[in-house]
């Protein structure tokens, strides 16, 4: 039998074992055959032992008796969590699954298995990919495969990393709870246990692996907090971060337009609570508000998108720059004489 129709043959037999049945048009739709080609395979699939049934009639299909099980070589949970994540190769890769990946897609049949009815879920909570403004080619830290590994399979981890800034390494035992991939970058987020154990109630932090230099999983396992929610908590804590760089402040007076943008234009919370807090808009449909920004150099750069949809009014030294700006822009365009 053709390794393409073996693995269209398994793939029917799991489809029917999801349904109740199947018409010969929605399996010919799903596997990308004929529906002569179905008819086929539902025969060779019975001639083989596999208990396929055709329905006659109006409704008629194909179904499998007596709540037939394939008897397919199972999914470890590395493999279903993997084949959960198979739309990220690259971070597969990087995590050290993509065997695991392989393996999964070579025996889907278990990912249909009451056991790992969860691991779409449970993959959710242990990696994040943090998609928005993932300008850069993520590198792969030395220690992301054990960490990942350590992460999938809950177990606390000794780890020696350096702080920023520092040549100093500090020793902590943590408990990984998940992996997250943000703008090129691997993170992981942890509770520190002290003295082999985690606060129940303890705070979680986020630690870059490229800064690790040496990680070592326990044998034992740790008991998982269920109620952590890595996409939650990432956001949250990406908020924070931004948040903690806005450290100046702008007036600027923006058209209908440049409202509109704004949050496409600077950091998006922080532009709806200025647009929130603002003033009545003028006679001519502009509003006024205060916006704090990571620096002027910063604010520059962004309002500079907008155009005549925004002007600076403080500070002085930041409009001046703008006014220049306007100037240099204006004779470019001006006479074409």
């Amino acid at each position: 039998m053709g390794g393409m129709r073996a693995a269209r043959l398994i793939k029917m037999v799991l489809l029917l074992q999801t349904r109740p049945s199947m018409t010969a048009a929605e399996l010919a739709r799903e596997l990308e055959v004929s529906e002569r080609t179905i008819t086929r395979d539902a025969q060779a699939l019975s001639e083989a032992g596999v208990p396929v049934y055709a329905d006659r009639g109006r409704t008629g299909g194909y179904r499998l008796i007596g709540g037939y099980r394939t008897r397919l070589t199972g999914l470890a949970r590395s493999e279903a969590e993997a084949l959960f994540l198979s739309g990220v190769p690259g971070a597969l890769r990087e995590m050290g699954l993509e065997d695991a990946a392989s393996a999964a897609r070579l025996k889907v049949s278990a990912a249909l298995l009451p056991s790992l009815k969860d691991a779409s879920r449970t993959a959710a909570q242990r990696f994040h990919l943090d998609a928005p403004a993932w300008f850069a080619e993520p590198g792969t830290p030395a220690l992301l495969p054990a960490i990942a590994e350590a992460v999938w399979d809950d177990r606390r981890i000794t780890a020696r990393y350096r702080r920023e800034g520092t040549a100093a390494e500090l020793v902590r035992e943590l408990e990984p709870y998940g992996l997250v991939l943000k703008a090129g970058i691997w993170y992981v987020c942890a509770r520190v246990a002290e003295a082999g154990v985690a606060d129940a109630d303890g705070p979680f932090r986020v630690y870059r692996i490229d800064r690790f230099t040496a990680a070592e999983a326990a044998a034992e396992r740790f008991a998982r907090n269920e109620s952590f929610d890595l996409p939650a908590f990432w956001a949250e804590q990406a908020e924070q971060f931004a948040r903690s760089l806005l450290r100046a402040t702008v007036v600027v007076r923006l058209t209908g337009e440049g409202a509109r943008l704004l949050k496409h234009t600077v950091d998006p919370v922080s532009a709806q609570e200025a647009l929130t807090g603002a003033d009545p808009a003028d006679e001519e449909g502009r509003v006024t508000l205060t916006l704090p920004v990571e620096s002027y150099d910063v604010a520059y750069t962004q309002f500079l998108s907008l155009g005549p949809e925004a002007e600076i009014l403080e500070p002085a030294e930041l409009r001046k720059r703008f006014s220049d700006a306007a100037a240099r822009t204006a004779a470019y365009y001006g006479d074409p004489g």
